[in-house]
């Protein structure tokens, strides 16, 4: 039978390293400079309207990946600007630094290889995000689940200069 301190000091230790992992993920986008490409980490992230825990919770984000634009940083908050082109405030252990993109406009050819004459593979309505891979004259990797191709830039959000 074990001590209820044994217990405690194993919970402790494991809310430090939560506590050092977010702390390592801010330090990593403090590094970086605005404005920069991110994602929303959490299936619900709130963004506020003001750099601070205390200013109004003026959107709650319930779309894990979604691409937003970082463009200002205030010690750990970041304001971002979502493919909507609303602008809030976000605490940076609700974002990563994984790149994403969501298809805009209307539904898009995702093809074999970056051309548009490729062999066509499947096609994306507005609204999908997928991960974004290496971009090269106009066009993107872009993979959804385990299905990936070539998407042209233009047809996208998240790809590009921020």
């Amino acid at each position: 039978m074990r001590a209820p301190w044994f217990s405690g000091l194993i919970l402790a230790g494991l809310a430090a390293v939560s506590l050092l992992a977010g702390h390592d993920a801010a330090i990593a986008q403090a590094e970086v400079e605005v404005p920069y490409w991110a994602s929303v980490q959490k299936d619900e992230a709130f963004a506020r309207a003001g750099p601070m825990a205390t200013y109004q919770i003026e959107w709650v984000f319930r779309r894990k990946h979604l691409p937003v634009k970082v463009i200002k940083r205030y010690g750990a908050w970041r304001q971002i600007v979502d493919p909507s082109g609303w602008t809030g405030w976000m605490h940076s252990n609700m974002l990563s630094r994984k790149r994403t993109a969501i298809v805009t406009g209307s539904v898009i050819a995702i093809r074999s290889a970056p051309r548009d004459n490729a062999r066509l593979l499947w096609r994306a309505e507005p609204g999908v995000v997928g991960e974004l891979g290496d971009c090269e004259k106009g066009w993107c990797e872009f993979a959804v689940d385990k299905r990936a191709g070539w998407v042209r830039q233009d047809q996208i959000w998240g790809a590009g200069e921020p």
